[in-house]
């Protein structure tokens, strides 16, 4: 199996999105290449080793936990006024910089959550509906293309971010054993794809959502 390595496409940018927090696209431009980066060096050691891809390995649920996390972590080393916030499982996940002690805050309010999903769109479920700067990156997995070695590698193709607030959001119908969730409703959303920071046109041949 070859490996692929994946890069940014430059012209895939919004030179008039609106970044707050002293944000540059160059920021997010870093923060996809690292994770491309990562997911070269690690995809290439397994396949070396007859192993299967990271991308193989994951579930849809992980990969977007690991994503977000490393995203999140990216986009703190790239940012010239953002950290990653330190209280575990805190919000926002990016905080302003010496805005709280320790840079570590349950609830925020100045910094951007992050998110990763596979539905095209953004459209994707979060804990509860706050105010806050909503960052939501999309991304695709080829899990189906065969032979596996003829596999596209991860690719990042849509990047929103958007300012949202409580009256943005649906709240979802819980089940029995589930925890409460709220989406953006339409307008939410469309607010939200309002200000893209990034559109790659792919086929989308594998989307399952996470």
């Amino acid at each position: 199996m070859t490996v692929i390595r994946n890069n940014v496409v430059k012209t895939a940018f919004n030179k008039e999105a609106v970044l707050p927090y002293e944000l540059r696209l160059q920021d997010f431009d870093s923060a996809i290449q690292d994770v491309y980066d990562f997911f070269y060096d690690v995809n290439s050691h397994l396949v070396g080793k007859g192993l299967d891809r990271l991308d193989d390995m994951l579930r849809p649920a992980i990969m977007s936990g690991v994503l977000s996390d490393m995203v999140t972590a990216s986009l703190a080393k790239h940012s010239r006024t953002l950290v990653e916030n330190r209280y575990f499982n805190g919000h926002p996940d990016l905080v302003v910089k010496g805005k709280y002690p320790g840079n570590s805050v349950k609830a925020g309010e100045f910094g951007i959550e992050i998110k990763t999903t596979r539905k095209a769109g953004g459209a994707v479920d979060t804990h509860g509906a706050r105010d806050q700067w909503m960052c939501v990156f999309v991304y695709v997995v080829d899990n189906e293309t065969e032979p596996s070695s003829n596999r596209q590698p991860l690719t990042f193709t849509e990047i929103y971010l958007g300012n949202v607030t409580v009256d943005d959001f649906r709240r979802n119908a819980r089940g029995e054993l589930g925890t409460r969730t709220a989406t953006l409703h339409a307008e939410g959303i469309a607010k939200l794809r309002k200000n893209w920071i990034y559109r790659l046109d792919l086929p989308r041949k594998t989307t399952q959502p996470a």
